[in-house]
């Protein structure tokens, strides 16, 4: 029986991989195309082989194609994320944005940047240390209130992402008149002006924690029964569910500390490919991981191409594409 089902899980993942993998490469190539200066694909094929003109290969390899790698770094840190708070807490709503984990990254972001702490380097221990905060307080938050234990994560994540907001116009109003601008911009969600090490910078940060909820995703399953059932099952539950939140706590952080708090990608992604492939979180997390690289990497784009002249932050697009596609699909599951 259990090689059955190892066999059918297998190709169930191989069928998901063969209809999202040509997706991904689909809006790779779009973002790698759309902007300011829309591209020819077959132009764009030759800057990455080093056979088009310099000027076309310095804007794909040196601008477009580092943007492009930040962006899959960035929805599949956030995309995954949210599938996790969503298991973890049985709860549609559930989401580093939501949850506050998001809030409590760009606190430290911008705590830094007040401090003159702007590289990078320093930026990214600053925003673990803002998250990590943040969930402790939600957890100690939920041990306290003594109710229902999802519904009361939930409710102690949006109280302390409202406090994270007032405390970041506390920090934006302190911040140095010629910082104001940029990171007003960053908090919108921002994937340009980085230099091409910052998504190797937030990939190394990134995949360990994707390692993790990968790992674990079968324990995610048994944690659906209920804890008290995954528990006589022999899953450590509490092993497993430290081991997740930690894990994407400090992917979601690393993601802030670059891109900015990015709403919507944790709550749309998840939902529509459970819609689409189940609640077997052994193929959500793959699908998650792929699929909100390719959802960010085509708003990235959009948000370049959009505008006559310039462009757009990416959260702005993310939130307008975001709020209504995460509407229908509520209003499809009811229906």
């Amino acid at each position: 029986m259990s090689l059955l089902l190892s066999r059918s899980l297998s190709c169930r993942l191989a069928a998901i991989l063969a209809v999202l993998v040509p997706a991904l490469a689909l809006c790779c190539l779009a973002a790698l195309c759309l902007g300011s200066t829309t591209l020819h694909p077959t132009d764009v094929l030759h800057a990455l082989w080093g056979g088009a003109d310099p000027m076309t290969q310095a804007l794909v390899r040196s601008l477009r194609l580092p943007r492009l790698l930040l962006a899959l770094a960035a929805g599949a840190s956030l995309s995954a994320g949210g599938l996790v708070f969503q298991a973890l807490l049985r709860n549609p709503l559930a989401e580093p944005y939501i949850m506050g984990v998001s809030g409590g990254a760009a606190i430290g972001t911008i705590a830094a940047l007040v401090l003159g702490l702007g590289s990078l380097a320093l930026r990214l221990p600053a925003a673990f240390a803002g998250g990590l905060a943040t969930l402790t307080i939600v957890l100690a938050l939920g041990r306290s209130l003594r109710t229902s234990g999802r519904d009361t994560l939930l409710l102690a994540g949006v109280m302390v992402n409202a406090f994270c907001g007032a405390v970041i116009l506390f920090l934006v109003s302190l911040s140095p008149h010629h910082l104001i601008a940029s990171v007003v911009f960053w908090l919108m969600g921002d994937l340009g002006s980085h230099a091409p090490a910052d998504a190797l910078l937030l990939a190394c940060a990134v995949l360990p924690c994707l390692a993790v909820v990968l790992v674990l995703a079968h324990g995610m399953n048994v944690l659906q029964l209920g804890e008290e059932t995954a528990s006589t099952m022999g899953l450590p539950v509490g092993a497993v569910r430290n081991a997740l939140l930690w894990s994407t706590t400090v992917m979601v952080s690393a993601t802030v500390a670059v891109c900015g708090p990015l709403g919507f990608i944790g709550l749309v992604t998840p939902h529509a490919l459970r819609r689409l492939i189940g609640a077997d979180h052994r193929l959500l997390v793959p699908a998650c991981v792929l699929g909100g690289g390719a959802y960010l990497a085509l708003c990235d784009a959009l948000a370049r191409a959009l505008p006559a002249s310039g462009e757009l932050p990416v959260g702005v697009v993310t939130a307008l594409l975001g709020a209504p596609a995460f509407v229908a699909l509520l209003a499809g599951r009811r229906s």
